[in-house]
């Protein structure tokens, strides 16, 4: 039996995923949660802690393992003769200025992060052998599988096949931005009967994505710790400034259907202006008319990307991939702002989404006649991730008196009645969530009625800036009556317009521009959290949750019940599920069962 193990091997967010003999897309998860380590910056994805349990559960003895991985062969040789020169030296890159270049970030630290991808590509493998000949060790018996093989695919095909083949059509085009590639920064591929086809490769340094950092890097932030997302958080309550936009308008031009960006020493000119106009609370409490004005700006540039697209590649459904997939607000608004008429980000469209594109690269070049997963699995479940144990609840009751097994159907209803009452819930259920975002098994829920409740949570438990918003759960039919245009949303990919008349409902998850940043929930996606949302409904009349990731600020979301229950321990949250076990803070808010 053979077996596709993916791995994303960029400098940020690595990744796995097990592909089955049969195509079957088994695991998948980012190294960040196992390590407990923000974005785990350098770390290889197959460490042999975290392989060496997946291959017990998943690989029989005896299998073939074929090793897949981003970045093309092609780029992988380059980075490899770089660095038998010197190139990435310490010496050699510390001689390197630190100005801004023509790819919007310092030339020094473009020269280290190419340097860090060599050095993940070189190691990608490495932690499944270990782990094998480890195995070995400590067993006394052969190997349980053996590496067959090592393929290299391109950066942006892995980001394209990850969002098309993982998307509910049958024919797609898709648009692929993101910091950087082999060649560009984007580029463009269409799906037909199953097959992927590049349409366009962009090429040269400018990059949307470090654009998109730059102004998070000027409005405050840091782009290193991937905190673009406060601009997007910040955006609503900033003001149009033309002169802003003024500026910011010299770092491009469109040339009929083609972006082109600035040169460096204009982007240096930019940059330097806007840092002279700073306010002086930028650094704490970031540049709210900048976020606005970065945001119109990156909306604006996607435009153009995605017109370009549907130029070359025409159809009705959008896929939208890369690191800047992850911009919901875009997301949001582009079916009114393009010809398309669908649209699918998947649930990791950053660089970790790559370990499951290059795994089912390697599977399709094993089986040409093999057209992606079958259409009754897509889109692709984002519940890709480990199971938590629940020995440690168990062990927890012995001690602690507050700590119960109900069962699923009782701890739902203690659970959404504790809601109701206006307590914080932190909810683990089942297989963890692929990409950033808690879609209800890795979550802390709240009720989303009382209008303080989002600064009950921040003070309590999440501990950031009060202007971030947190996102609804919605039960997928209740939808269209509180959302304008509304339309699914399985992955928290979107934000949509609230409607005027509910918005008094649920203030504590609508922003500050009347969006939200919706999951639209449903039995058949995740039973247990719609089992909640509607016990929630019956007692509120709310088919809606407030729903953030079960994390505190510069934490990946938990991985293992004994980081659930810490958090409990540590914040203020008032209870904690765990499968059906559930341990409170005050003994009088369980009732029993």
């Amino acid at each position: 039996m053979q077996f596709y193990l993916g791995l994303a091997t960029t400098f940020h967010d690595p990744a796995l995923a097990l592909v089955g003999p049969d195509g079957t897309l088994l695991f998948a998860e980012a190294t960040e949660r196992f390590l407990q380590y923000k974005r785990a910056p350098n770390c290889e994805p197959d460490a042999p802690a975290i392989i060496a349990p997946l291959l017990r559960e998943f690989v029989p003895p005896g299998s073939e393992i074929v090793v897949a991985s981003s970045w093309g062969e092609q780029f992988s040789g380059f980075l490899k003769g770089q660095a038998h020169a010197g190139t990435f030296d310490l010496p050699t890159l510390a001689a390197h200025p630190i100005d801004l270049n023509a790819s919007f970030v310092p030339e020094q630290a473009e020269r280290v992060f190419i340097a860090d991808l060599h050095l993940a590509q070189a190691r990608a493998g490495l932690g499944t052998l270990l782990a094998l000949t480890q195995d070995v060790r400590t067993g006394g018996s052969p190997p349980r599988a053996r590496v067959v093989g090592q393929r290299r695919y391109p950066h942006h095909l892995c980001h394209a096949a990850y969002g098309l083949w993982g998307s509910p059509f049958a024919e797609a085009t898709s648009v692929t931005v993101d910091g950087m590639g082999e060649t560009g920064a984007s580029a463009i591929h269409r799906l037909k009967d199953g097959q992927i086809e590049e349409v366009k490769r962009h090429r040269g340094r400018g990059s949307l994505g470090f654009l998109y950092g730059l102004i998070t890097d000027l409005a405050g932030f840091d782009q290193v710790k991937g905190e673009e997302w406060k601009i997007m958080g910040l955006a609503p309550y900033g003001r149009p400034d033309p002169d802003l936009a003024a500026i910011l308008a010299r770092l491009y031009r469109v040339e009929g259907t083609r972006l082109r960006f600035a040169d460096a020493d204009t982007i240096r000119d930019v940059a330097a202006e806007l840092l002279a106009r700073r306010p002086a609370d930028a650094l704490e409490n970031g540049w709210a008319d900048l976020a606005r004005c970065g945001q119109d700006l990156f909306g604006t540039l996607m435009d153009v990307l995605v017109a370009e697209a549907h130029a070359l590649a025409p159809s009705e459904n959008l896929v939208i991939a890369g690191g800047c997939g992850l911009n919901s607000s875009y997301n949001g608004r582009v079916l009114g702002r393009s010809p398309f008429t669908r649209l699918h980000v998947p649930s990791a469209p950053a660089d970790d989404g790559n370990a499951v594109g290059a795994a089912w690269l390697a599977y399709q070049e094993d089986h040409p006649d093999w057209s992606g997963p079958p259409e009754e699995s897509r889109p692709l479940t984002p519940y890709l991730g480990a199971r938590v144990s629940t020995t440690p609840m168990e062990r927890l009751a012995e001690q602690e008196p507050r700590a119960r097994r109900l069962g699923h159907g009782a701890v739902t209803r203690e659970a959404a009645r504790i809601l109701a009452a206006g307590g914080l819930v932190g909810w683990v259920q089942g297989q963890a969530e692929f990409g950033p975002r808690s879609l209800g098994n890795r979550s802390i829920l709240a009720d989303p009625r009382p209008a303080g409740a989002k600064d009950a949570l921040n003070a309590k438990v999440k501990y950031r800036e009060a202007f971030r918003p947190f996102a609804p759960s919605i039960l997928a039919e209740a939808g269209p009556d509180w959302f304008e245009d509304f339309a699914d949303s399985p992955y928290m990919e979107r934000t949509l317009v609230w409607k005027d008349s509910v918005r008094n409902k649920v203030p504590a998850v609508v922003h500050e521009d009347g969006t939200g940043r919706l999951q639209t929930v449903t039995a058949q996606r995740n039973p247990a959290y719609a089992a909640l949302i509607a016990a929630f409904h019956d007692l509120t009349g709310v088919p809606v949750l407030l729903n953030t990731s079960f994390n505190v600020m510069g934490k990946p979301i938990l991985h293992t019940a004994e980081d659930a229950i810490l958090m409990f321990y540590t914040t203020g949250l008032d209870a904690l599920v765990v499968e059906d076990w559930i341990v409170v803070k005050d003994p009088a808010m369980i009732r029993g069962a």
